[in-house]
């Protein structure tokens, strides 16, 4: 399908904000044109007026849990939540492991609707669901799949449940799904979904765990993604069972590259942080999730070179995200802007670029056709000067006119193409109450 995009207002973060009105011509999946554009002079299937709206890259959520997705309002019996380790305990470990096949995929297809709707072309999911490990990742993928949604997955594995058996499954299921999306691309199929390797935290993954996820890294040539230091307890627990930094820890197994992802990192010191750098590590800021945890804010942000945003399943609405990250920013330390947390939510496409080999994350010719169009009608005018200020208190994800990922209109006139949303959201509650009543 080809698609021409006439009159935008194109919004380009090339080291600033930059807004110019082009046309743009999407052929297949590529941008193939940039520019003033007569419409006779290419072939579209379709035309999209832009005129007065806005044309952004796609944005992406570095962090999420589709397994969180049937958690909204969860009816269930808990104790005490005083601290991140209690908060894991009665409530998120309960969930996954109560998780099944049907579950796990109403729960990811509706993250994946949340994520197009509010004009999230790419998530990079991390799944836990211990009572469900081996295809679960297939079944993430074929939520991506149906959607039409870009991603990652992976499972993270842990010894908290099972021991050794458990950790041995999980990356089992890393590897096993990881060599499914390499035999597909080698059989010429665009594929959506990518895969990873992952981890829960390290207080759950002794050093044989490390080893196992080690093999696994050299042998699918793939980035580990983990959650470091979202806790204070991450720290302290390295500090007195190993004798090291978390960091230190997953250096010495060759876990840290220019393909890793680090969730939180709230906990990581100066040490860790150059190691992180000097790695070209990628570490995504999860305010809203970190916020409603209480465990605290990583006051060197600023210092992160490959700085990312994800929600840590908190929906898929990165506009929102960016609000609340700049807000807890300045109430922390104000040494980051609006600017810097879209520029976050971007830069994710350098980590999805490596995986799917592909240029993403740019409204420019070559690049794939990851995008969304926004209407904003706004009572300043908005220029590149104080593009900053308009992400902040004004374009939202109810902005979202449309949403293109891999050059397929997914969503248009806020409203879904060729998916029925009202019925996937039925079977979902469903789902939910079948889900919450196997809560143990």
């Amino acid at each position: 399908m080809s698609i021409l995009i006439k009159n935008a207002t194109i919004l380009q973060n090339e080291n600033e904000l930059k807004l110019k009105k082009e046309d743009v011509f999407i052929d297949g999946t590529i941008i193939k044109k940039v520019g003033k554009i007569d419409a006779n002079s290419v072939k579209a299937d379709m035309v999209i007026d832009a005129t007065d709206k806005y044309l952004f890259p796609g944005m992406v959520c570095a962090h999420h849990h589709f397994y969180s997705g049937l958690s909204r309002g969860m009816l269930i019996s808990s104790g005490p939540q005083r601290d991140l380790i209690e908060i894991l305990d009665q409530w998120w470990w309960r969930l996954d492991r109560a998780l099944d096949e049907k579950s796990l995929y109403y729960s990811s297809l509706i993250c994946c609707l949340d994520a197009i709707k509010n004009g999230t072309t790419s998530c990079i999911d991390h799944n836990e669901s211990p009572s469900f490990i081996s295809d679960s990742l297939s079944v993430i993928s074929s939520a991506f799949d149906y959607s039409g949604l870009r991603g990652i997955t992976t499972y993270g594995i842990t010894d908290r449940n099972y021991g050794y058996e458990e950790l041995r499954k999980g990356t089992d299921e890393c590897v096993r799904f990881i060599k499914e999306i390499k035999n597909k691309k080698n059989n010429s199929v665009d594929v959506l979904c990518e895969g990873m390797v992952g981890a829960h935290a390290l207080f759950t993954v002794p050093d044989e765990g490390l080893e196992m996820l080690y093999s696994a890294v050299k042998e699918t040539e793939r980035g580990l993604h983990i959650h470091v230091a979202e806790g204070s307890f991450d720290s302290e627990y390295s500090h007195f069972s190993y004798g090291k930094d978390l960091l230190t820890r997953l250096n010495e197994f060759d876990l840290l590259s220019d393909k890793t992802l680090i969730a939180h990192g709230i906990y990581l010191n100066e040490s860790e942080i150059d190691l992180l750098n000097q790695k070209g590590c990628f570490l995504v800021h999860n305010p809203r999730s970190n916020m409603n945890n209480r465990v605290g804010y990583l006051k060197e942000l600023n210092k992160i070179n490959n700085l990312l945003l994800g929600t840590d399943g908190c929906s898929s609405d990165m506009f929102e995200e960016l609000k609340i990250a700049s807000l807890k920013n300045r109430e922390c330390v104000n040494n980051l802007f609006p600017n810097d947390f879209f520029n976050a939510i971007i830069r994710s496409n350098k980590l999805l670029s490596k995986y799917f080999e592909k240029k993403l994350g740019s409204v420019s010719e070559g690049y794939t056709a990851d995008l969304i169009i926004l209407d904003y009608n706004s009572p300043t005018p908005i220029v590149e000067e104080n593009v900053g200020g308009h992400l902040m208190w004004g374009l939202s994800s109810n902005s979202v006119n449309s949403t293109i990922v891999n050059g397929k209109l997914l969503y248009h006139n806020h409203t879904f193409i060729n998916l029925d949303a009202s019925e996937i959201y039925s079977k979902a509650r469903e789902e939910a109450l079948k889900l919450w009543k196997r809560i143990v």
